[in-house]
């Protein structure tokens, strides 16, 4: 026999369910879903694209992008390429960089193993407890005459410690790159987030708060690595008969870069979406014992990239993984995000150093990204939470 009950927000909750079922025809809640510009902006957008058939390698459309995200992220220097992975590698190879980086455990694959790709060894430091970021007083302790860099990573939009680091890097004469991909836009300290370091990389892969689709950039303090940059992405050649570097294929076509200057006319208003989604859950969940959310630092103009909550069993009732199947039996799914910490990644295990990160790992394995987008509905945000405040009802 099946009991329904109906909460505040008007949804039926089965208590046939071990862990609080509700029941709808809704199609599927994925993590995330795409910002798109309407069809017929696109087209519009696309459609001389047809009379000049440039489809590639630095068009207009590709031009147009560049100086407007300049504009937008308050930098100076920025190239576009086709992923943030990419940017990534290709920042580390201009720098010429050997021996050891610094970073962080608690990211996406694509922060560690652009370091591997390009023959460098991660070092691992461990996490703030609270943002979530690099934990800038255990970074000196890890420095060696091997060191050559930092990488560190704006988790979630949360900006890491940049003076600390900066700090830092000045006393032992290091590089500084930050792995810039969950805060487009941000302003920290009254200074657009890419202006910090010696360079940042950005994402602009469907899932972001800003998206060409696939795509990615690199902003950076030095003028003179643009022409680096712009020739590793090239396979390396510098004209028609010379290739003075091993470089990649990674530029931007110009389908990519008209989705972002579609996107881009919309992104203030897509922010502010977010931000009401974003107090919604905030509204719903804040205060619960055993849920751990956090407020933006006041010195951050945040993008309100994503919505993660930690979870403490012992005092919820219920950990992240218990949460994660009630959510995917009611068609909803959030995403494990970040877990496992690259550290402790297959590909690299007994492979670098043992320095331990136990603030990182506990983290990787409490913490669920919620569903979070623009257009995510208030009634969905509701039920959501219903679910997992039934988890707590429960114990």
């Amino acid at each position: 026999m099946s009991i329904a009950i109906f909460t505040a927000s008007g949804y039926a909750i089965n208590l046939t369910s071990n862990k609080g079922r509700v029941d709808s025809d809704l199609d599927k809640i994925l993590v995330t879903r795409s910002s798109m510009p309407g069809f017929q902006e696109y087209v519009d957008e696309i459609k001389d694209l047809w009379d000049t058939h440039w489809l590639t390698n630095m068009g207009e459309k590709h031009q147009k992008l560049q100086r407007e995200l300049k504009d937008y992220l308050k930098t100076d220097n920025l190239e576009l390429l086709v992923n943030g992975h990419m940017a990534l590698e290709l920042i580390l190879q201009a720098f010429d960089l050997k021996g050891e980086v610094i970073t962080t455990p608690f990211t996406f694959a694509s922060t560690t193993h652009a370091i591997v790709r390009n023959g460098l060894t991660p070092v691992f430091c461990d996490i703030d407890t609270d943002d979530l970021t690099i934990d800038v007083s255990k970074i000196e302790a890890l420095i060696t005459d091997k060191t050559c860099a930092i990488l560190p990573v704006h988790v979630y939009g949360n900006i890491c410690d940049v003076d600390g680091i900066d700090e830092i890097a000045g006393k032992y004469g290091l590089k500084v790159i930050y792995d810039a991909a969950h805060a487009f836009g941000e302003i920290y300290k009254g200074r657009g987030v890419m202006d910090y370091g010696d360079a940042s990389i950005l994402s602009f892969h469907a899932t972001k708060v800003f998206n060409t689709i696939e795509g990615g950039a690199v902003s950076f303090r030095d003028d003179r690595l643009t022409g680096v940059i712009r020739g590793l992405r090239d396979f390396g050649i510098e004209d028609g008969e010379n290739v003075t570097a091993v470089g990649a294929n990674a530029k931007m076509n110009e389908f990519s870069a008209a989705m972002g200057l579609c996107n881009l006319r919309h992104i203030d208003g897509e922010i502010e979406k977010r931000k009401k989604v974003y107090e919604r859950y905030m509204d719903r969940l804040e205060g619960i014992k055993g849920i751990r959310v956090r407020h933006p630092d006041g010195d951050t103009v945040s993008n309100y990239a994503y919505f993660p909550v930690v979870f403490e069993p012992q005092e919820f009732g219920s950990d992240r993984d218990e949460v994660a199947k009630a959510l995917a039996e009611n068609n909803i799914f959030a995403r494990k995000y970040f877990y496992p910490a690259t550290n402790e990644f297959g590909c690299y295990k007994g492979k670098f150093d043992g320095h331990p990160t136990p603030v990182a790992a506990d983290i990787s394995r409490k913490v669920l990204s919620l569903p979070f987008y623009a257009d995510l509905e208030e009634k969905t945000v509701d039920r959501i939470c219903e679910i997992i405040k039934r988890l707590k009802i429960q114990t």
